[in-house]
């Protein structure tokens, strides 16, 4: 049997995320990473050293200009994604890019756009939706167990020290919307559908920072209009079920209940009793205990990009799909400002 022909990528950043990007692609297979760029050279040569990536670069365009490259990965903050995304359509590279996608939703649309004209693909790394947990909760609500949904509540409020390992968190103008928000109401759309309204209330616990810390987020969505409610947050205070970074997940539907609660505990309660399973994530070595969960997502969420890129299947995250994330997240920063629904 003819071994598959690996896709050679480069890799733009070298920060915290980078690190974890990179030993996913190596344990997804079917990618090689030949060359990486950081505006600090020394950051990026001491990835490349890691992960014996032979060529370095301080020059994203000459990395662009010089390698061959079937795609290339986009981890850097997210003020120069338009610059590096566009750079890559521009020269016919498909591009992988970290979210959020854009400072701005018109700035999202114009990166979009211009894949769709130079039919170049782009992708959005969304690798939330890709945790264990969420996925075979998917399945059950697929499945029709509990009927037809019509509330569901998605709650990732925790009191982690985020601030401690990746500080550029305090700076940012808007934080847990953008941040936080581009993955949890994800995994609403992916969830339950569309939303045909936003209503949002945003406050500011930590007063040492910039952003907003926490935000509940109200949509009708999908066809049956289930009333989805989205809470998030950094607040700092510990409530006793607080097991960063576990998202919890209560859906109500016609025929009984779904609940994915602490240590990946999944129940479904029908006129039959209450059925429960636990769906631990798997367990990297290369992974950062306290991040496991989200880090084993970047695995199949890789998987499912490459195969995006060979033409073998869509994507699911592609960057058309994701402008619907996105549109979500600015239309939540312009309810709270107004204290209005925002109707889309």
């Amino acid at each position: 049997m003819a071994t598959e022909t690996k896709l050679r990528f480069g890799t733009l950043g070298a920060g915290f995320w980078a690190n974890y990007q990179l030993a996913a692609w190596s344990e997804a297979g079917g990618a090689e990473c030949v060359a990486i760029y950081n505006r600090t050279r020394a950051k990026a040569e001491s990835l490349a050293g890691k992960f014996g990536i032979p060529s370095v670069y301080d020059n994203a365009e000459r990395l662009l200009e010089t390698e061959r490259l079937d795609f290339v990965d986009i981890i850097t903050d997210v003020e120069t994604h338009p610059k590096f995304v566009l750079m890559a359509i521009e020269r016919g590279i498909p591009a992988i890019c970290q979210k959020p996608m854009a400072p701005t939703f018109s700035v999202a649309q114009e990166m979009v756009e211009a894949s769709r004209t130079q039919k170049v693909p782009f992708f959005i790394h969304e690798n939330w939706r890709w945790q264990r947990p969420i996925q075979e909760l998917k399945q059950v609500l697929t499945s029709g167990m509990i009927g037809q949904p019509f509330r569901a509540r998605i709650r990732m409020v925790s009191g982690f020290k985020v601030f401690e390992n990746q500080p550029f968190l305090a700076e940012l103008e808007r934080f847990i919307l953008t941040d936080m928000g581009s993955h949890v109401l994800d995994v609403a759309r992916f969830l339950f559908g569309e939303a045909e309204s936003v209503y949002c209330q945003s406050a500011k616990v930590h007063e040492s920072i910039k952003g907003e810390d926490v935000a509940t987020v109200i949509m009708p969505m999908g066809p049956s209009r289930t009333t989805v409610t989205v809470e998030m947050g950094y607040p700092g205070n510990y409530a006793e079920h607080d097991r960063f970074p576990e998202t919890y997940i209560v859906v109500e539907g016609s025929k009984g209940t779904l609940e994915l609660g602490p240590d990946y505990w999944i129940r479904v309660t029908t006129a039959e009793g209450t059925h429960a399973k636990r769906t631990p994530p798997p367990r990297y070595a290369w992974a950062d205990p306290r991040y496991d969960l989200v880090h084993a997502s970047i695995v199949p969420c890789n998987v499912d990009l490459l195969a995006g890129i060979r033409g073998e299947r869509p994507a699911q995250t592609t960057g058309e799909d994701n402008l619907k994330t996105t549109r979500l997240v600015f239309a939540a920063y312009d309810s709270a400002e107004r204290n209005a629904v925002v109707r889309l």
